[in-house]
């Protein structure tokens, strides 16, 4: 939806949106609501805005603002929104109801629509539907879509295919910080110098524009792959000072926690807090499962006690 002639007005809100900052995002939005610049005028640009914001509210797990605030009468890319919304609400028939709209939904999708696929592959993605976000997804060139598409490959093991999406990115705008995200995210799912590659793009990022905890978590995440943990630790009691509910913060502590030999306390206490918070999340639920299947597993092979 980015406009080329009007890069200036919108890049702060897009931009921390990248990052995960997403109340400077929020913020930044509101404030244009004052300004009168003739960019504004434009509904391109106030719709873009819009978009960016709600986005962030959900972000910050804040469904209720989105639900609330977009009304029957509101664009059509917002209602995409509000669909993102009441699906990560928790509601599991409100869920359902939502994963099978999408296909009557897609068969008319309007050309200038660039929400729609975005909208619908996140949700496919979660889904963990991989076909349905990569047939969606291909055949556009913006360039969140394309970044969906290099996190669905690195999913399941397609580093390669990864690579050629991101030289696709670059070759769309190669100094964008959605670019420079991705290429991190490849080069993490690497070894040896891309690790460190990866952790310099991250940090250049927080030098550059915040320290948020995505961008933190991803320095982490380098530091893991390269075996210093506890530089990692620092970085993600760092994060969780920020955000100590961060989902992707507790996964990667409970993972540190391992690591660094600390006491199963520890990591335990982070995993409860992961599921009373996140019930939902894909860790969790594949921990869960594998949870069950080591119980069926004890009673399956416990000697048999005779009277």
């Amino acid at each position: 939806m980015a406009n080329q002639s009007t890069p200036d007005l919108l890049f702060e809100i897009r931009n921390s949106f990248f990052i995960g900052n997403y109340q400077y995002c929020i913020n930044e939005a509101q404030k244009l609501k004052h300004l009168r610049h003739y960019e504004f005028n434009d509904p391109n640009v106030t719709l873009e805005k819009d978009v960016f914001m709600y986005r962030a509210y959900i972000a910050q797990h804040k469904y209720g603002v989105v639900i609330n605030d977009i009304t029957s009468s509101s664009e059509p890319e917002l209602q995409h929104v509000k669909m993102l919304a009441v699906y990560l609400s928790g509601n599991p028939d409100k869920k359902k109801d939502v994963v099978v709209s999408l296909e009557s939904k897609l068969q008319n999708v309007n050309p200038d629509d660039k929400i729609l696929p975005l909208i619908a592959g996140l949700i496919y993605y979660l889904e963990e539907n991989h076909d349905s976000t990569l047939r969606l997804l291909h055949k556009s060139d913006n360039l969140e879509c394309r970044a969906l598409t290099i996190q669905t490959y690195l999913k399941i093991s397609r580093i390669d295919l990864a690579q050629k999406e991101l030289n696709a990115m670059k070759e769309i705008d190669e100094d964008c910080t959605l670019t420079q995200l991705a290429q991190a995210w490849v080069n993490l799912n690497k070894s040896g110098d891309k690790l460190q590659d990866a952790y310099y793009t991250f940090q250049e990022m927080v030098d550059k524009y915040a320290n948020t905890p995505m961008l933190l978590n991803g320095e982490a995440a380098a530091l893991c792959a390269m075996g210093k943990y506890e530089e990692a630790e620092s970085l993600l009691q760092e994060a969780l000072d920020k955000d100590p509910n961060c989902p992707e913060t507790l996964i990667n502590m409970i993972v540190v926690s391992q690591h660094l030999g600390k006491t199963n306390e520890v990591s335990t206490r982070y995993l409860s807090q992961l599921k009373d918070s996140y019930k939902d999340h894909p860790f969790v639920k594949d921990y869960s499962s594998k949870e069950q299947e080591f119980d069926r597993l004890v009673k399956a092979y416990a000697p048999v006690v005779s009277s």
